[in-house]
């Protein structure tokens, strides 16, 4: 049974419609849209796991393989094609508690007529929100001196003790321009900052440019917001933060190997850039040990997201968008809607 394979002592929530696997707790209410008595189609059984701790691909697989239809997962859950094989012959969509889907395997998935869905919108304003907090706190050297306060080695004021970089009136580059970079934009208006961006074609907008390089060049504070690629992956390395000033300040909130961890720490501990803010990591839960050391590093455990009202929507959503398209329905945020057309086909 789903249960079982799920891990000990798994809830099973009966419905008279589809089986949907839920790899993770949820937020409160997270799940409610599968079990709705007025969603689209009958309310769906929900096999939901108490354990927080990841699955593997072959326990992912094991649970798959024992007749589901949809499945529920966040980020760290890797839906190769080995799960995605188990669930072959019945596995209609995955959704993904996230924006970023890079977790998937979705060429595997639209081959199997498995529709991949995410969560986008949703959770723009709150990471740009937390993105401009490591600008902030990037640029004013805010965790050195409160590590320095809280270990009792503060003596008092000294008028040239963390001596950081204004950010208003500076210049902002945002690598990327999608819905969270504009929101960061937005913010960054009201510190009078100049916002210019990259991206690979233009967007018609003031303060676009081309070349990447020019942008690391002219930008006080550099942000990263695409997604994460095999173009993308390692965009910023030695090269990159070469190009940057040595007063200036990388963020990153997209995804960890957006940038060459080792290059990062070594460009921080060499003087090549003066700080960076990150909250994702290359292989995350481990942070490279270079940048736990590195002067001017800021780091957070990927909480760009991480606010009540947040994480339950993209639960919420996530939830919604499986029972639609086990119900027929092909909703806005489907990753791959050439799905259907494998789905159809499939035996």
């Amino acid at each position: 049974m789903a249960e079982a394979a799920a891990g000990p002592g798994s809830g099973s929530v009966p419905g008279t419609g589809a089986r949907v696997f839920v790899t993770r707790p949820l937020p409160t209410g997270g799940t409610d849209p599968l079990i709705a008595a007025d969603g689209p189609g009958p309310p769906c059984e929900v096999i939901q796991r108490p354990d927080d701790e990841p699955l593997g691909p072959a326990q992912l697989a094991e649970a798959v393989g024992t007749g589901v239809d949809g499945v529920v997962c966040v980020l760290t859950d890797r839906i190769d094609a080995g799960v995605l094989a188990a669930g072959k012959g019945r596995l209609r969509v995955v959704a993904n508690v996230a924006v970023g889907f890079d977790n998937i395997d979705v060429e595997a998935a639209t081959a199997a007529g498995v529709v991949v869905c995410n969560t986008p919108g949703i959770l723009d304003e709150t990471t740009a929100d937390l993105a401009f907090l490591l600008v902030l706190a990037a640029a004013r050297r805010t965790s050195e001196a409160e590590v320095v306060l809280r270990s009792g080695r503060w003596t008092g004021f000294h008028i040239e003790e963390f001596l950081g970089r204004d950010v208003h009136g500076a210049t902002l580059g945002l690598v990327g321009y999608g819905r969270i970079g504009r929101a960061v934009a937005r913010r960054a208006e009201g510190f009078a900052m100049e916002v210019v961006h990259h991206t690979r074609t233009p967007t018609g907008e003031p303060g676009w440019i081309a070349d990447l390089h020019e942008l690391l060049a002219r930008s006080d504070i550099v942000s990263l917001h695409v997604p994460l690629t095999g173009q993308t992956r390692h965009l910023i390395g030695r090269r990159e933060l070469a190009a940057m000033k040595p007063t200036a300040a990388l963020v990153n909130t997209a995804r960890g190997p957006v940038v060459d961890e080792e290059a990062l720490a070594e460009a921080l501990e060499t003087g090549v850039i003066a700080a960076a803010g990150l909250d994702v990591f290359e292989a995350e839960p481990a942070v490279h040990p270079r940048l736990l050391a590195a002067p001017g590093a800021v780091l957070l455990p990927h909480i760009g997201s991480a606010t009540v009202a947040t994480r339950t929507a993209m639960a919420r959503l996530a939830s919604a968008s499986a029972r639609a398209v086990l119900a027929g329905e092909m909703p806005a945020n489907v990753v791959n809607p050439e799905a259907e057309t494998s789905y159809l086909s499939r035996d």
